[in-house]
């Protein structure tokens, strides 16, 4: 048995034993490895590997399968069998293939030297080809945005702070529950939101600084600051279903904030703008979250301009 293999807590001797491994042992031998290339080269993020792990537990539930199977069980009919259940429960075609492709991340390429120094033989796996896009950005209604702005109006104290963080300055949930005093900065007397978004700090690597409005400032001085303003998950659990009561059909109902605040600033203040608020490049934005197609200035003639 390699030195790796002994790391990883693993007390069988038997070679034969150690040829093809549970999912199980897959999933506590990634989650070392994850950490360890995290400190080589900074990816998977922890974020990123958590998913991972609890994407495969998710599909080895959906499929039937326990952790103590041998990873042979994980074959294109348990797959589907999965998918199924996902979408028997009301799961989005997207959202269920998602948490086929986060498993997917414990077979990556880069895992098979580790698994290979555990002694392990991982047989190939047939994973679905299709890869899931989010459909184009539609803009909504006049009427559904009139009933977002009625809502976002009687909101108040984390609600109103979580719902202000993705309208007004179209962050992810995640990136508003790990934000901290140390995100606001105060630059020739005006306040600043300063962060960079994690979803794309590996890849972009964006830095967002967005000017906070004087009057969005006194609202959460007004509840004592930031101190006095704890965001928790279930606070967007709330906000998630109050969304989905008003029409929004997204998997995360509050997310659709977000989509609304890019969409308007690309509209009002171009593809720049939407760039620096979102930390997304502009081939995102224009697909996923702003609707081009749909543009909101009035009845304009070019000859006009020239």
């Amino acid at each position: 048995m390699s030195a790796f293999a002994a790391d990883i807590g693993d007390k069988q001797t038997s070679k034969e034993k150690m040829m093809v491994p549970t999912i199980g042992q897959v999933i506590k031998c990634y989650r070392i490895i994850a950490q360890t290339e995290w400190m080589k080269t900074g990816r998977p993020g922890k974020e990123t590997a958590a998913n991972a792990v609890r994407g495969t537990m998710q599909v080895c539930r959906a499929a039937g399968i326990g952790i103590e199977s041998s990873v042979s069980e994980l074959t294109r009919r348990r797959f589907d069998d999965a998918l199924v259940t996902f979408t028997g429960k009301g799961l989005s075609r997207i959202s269920a293939l998602s948490y086929v492709f986060q498993l997917r991340a414990i077979f990556a390429k880069w895992c098979e030297p580790y698994y290979k120094d555990a002694g392990w033989d991982m047989p190939k796996l047939e994973f679905p080809v299709f890869r899931a896009k989010a459909p184009r950005y539609v803009r909504p209604s006049a009427e559904m945005l009139a009933r977002v702005k009625s809502w976002y109006s009687q909101l108040t104290n984390e609600h109103w702070f979580a719902a202000t963080m993705m309208l007004e300055f179209a962050m992810r949930n995640g990136d508003v529950l790990r934000l901290s005093k140390a995100n606001f900065v105060e630059k020739e007397g005006r306040h600043f939101l300063n962060y960079i978004p994690h979803k794309t700090a590996l890849s972009s690597g964006r830095h967002v600084c967005w000017p906070i409005h004087d009057s969005i400032w006194e609202k959460i001085e007004g509840y004592g600051g930031l101190d006095c303003l704890d965001v928790t998950d279930e606070i967007f659990d709330d906000l998630n279903r109050e969304l989905r009561s008003m029409g929004f059909r997204g998997h995360k109902g509050a997310y659709e904030l977000r989509k609304i605040c890019i969409d308007h600033i690309y509209q009002r203040y171009g593809a720049e703008m939407a760039v620096s608020i979102s930390g997304d490049d502009i081939k995102t934005i224009s697909r996923y979250y702003a609707d081009p197609a749909q543009p909101n200035i009035g009845a304009a003639r070019v000859i006009d301009l020239l």
